[in-house]
């Protein structure tokens, strides 16, 4: 299968060729078609899946079909997801798939000033990708209106949960129009999520590509005992990744954002190239921090749970 059997509005299908994207990953065969066709969705799928342009690129065909609105004020798809890098990295695809579209795509999050954003929403805009807590700070400041969104998008459902967003989802949820198609998507399926699902979604079609907590094909896993001491920890640490030669770049996951900054500074000081990202630095040092990582300036990057979902870095 290829992405021209969708039969894509030139202007959509033109995007996508010069992404390079001509197969679809089996999230995208089986989503792509449903969305099109107006289904409510329930996505089952990992991080690495294709997930964001399983979404992303029948957005831009629907809304593609129907230009001719008035645009003033209004936005047309909301896009709801729980950390600030991933809706920035959402916001790159719609805007790199639908180059040639003409449609309109903005992002919303907390941690820097509200006044570009706003700027940005006083016309109307086609798309909006946000995080839950700006998002309802400017509907609740006036700024911003939902009563027009015909799709709305609910990525890594689960993770929203284990940040504390559900009830912020909530709200959304009960102000957005009852006449809209709805996309959820999560690696697992918890009952919170389950009780949503049932609550908010219109006869949903599942797309399950890989079960629930299972690992993403193009991973391995190994398992190293260490001792229970922090010192020890941290002792076989340095040496696993002294044995990792192979390795270009790396993820180190804490707890803590404590833990973070310890492991930062004790790797930095037995020579290591690290960095370290996590939910109390500023906007701009995460942006600068990731960007770093993504431009191979930092092997190892030493991340708490913000980093676990979505986060789109080769190789």
């Amino acid at each position: 299968m290829t992405f021209s059997d969708f039969q894509f509005a030139p202007e959509v299908q033109e995007g996508l060729l010069s992404m390079g994207y001509k197969n679809p990953t089996p999230i995208q065969a089986q989503a792509i078609p449903l969305v099109l066709d107006g289904n409510d969705l329930l996505g089952c799928a990992q991080t690495g899946t294709g997930k964001t342009a399983a979404f992303t690129i029948p957005i831009l065909q629907l809304l593609s079909a129907n230009k001719n609105f008035d645009k003033k004020k209004k936005i047309r798809s909301l896009i709801v997801t729980p950390t600030r890098e991933l809706a920035i990295q959402i916001g790159e695809s719609f805007k790199a798939y639908g180059r040639h579209t003409g449609l309109t795509c903005s992002v919303i999050f907390g941690g820097v000033s509200q006044g570009a954003q706003v700027n940005a929403l006083r016309t109307g805009v086609d798309v909006v990708i946000a995080t839950p807590g700006r998002l309802l700070d400017l509907m609740n400041q006036g700024f911003l209106s939902l009563r027009d969104v015909e799709i709305f998008v609910l990525d890594e459902a689960d993770r929203m949960l284990d940040m504390g967003f559900i009830h912020d989802v909530k709200k959304l949820l009960t102000v957005l129009p009852k006449q809209r198609q709805s996309l959820f998507f999560s690696a697992t399926m918890p009952p919170e999520i389950q009780r949503l699902t049932t609550a908010f979604l219109h006869n949903p079609v599942r797309v399950e590509v890989s079960r629930p907590s299972s690992t993403a094909e193009t991973i391995t896993q190994m398992l190293v005992k260490v001792p229970h001491e922090q010192k020890g920890k941290r002792e076989a640490l340095r040496q696993l990744l002294k044995t990792q030669t192979n390795v270009k770049n790396g993820i180190i996951f804490a707890n803590r954002k404590t833990t973070v900054a310890l492991l930062e500074k004790s790797l930095s000081v037995h020579g290591f190239n690290v960095g370290a990202l996590h939910g109390d630095m500023d906007q701009s040092a995460r942006l600068k921090t990731l960007q770093g990582f993504r431009n191979n300036e930092i092997t190892f990057l030493i991340a708490s749970d913000v980093a676990a979902r979505g986060l789109d870095i080769p190789e």
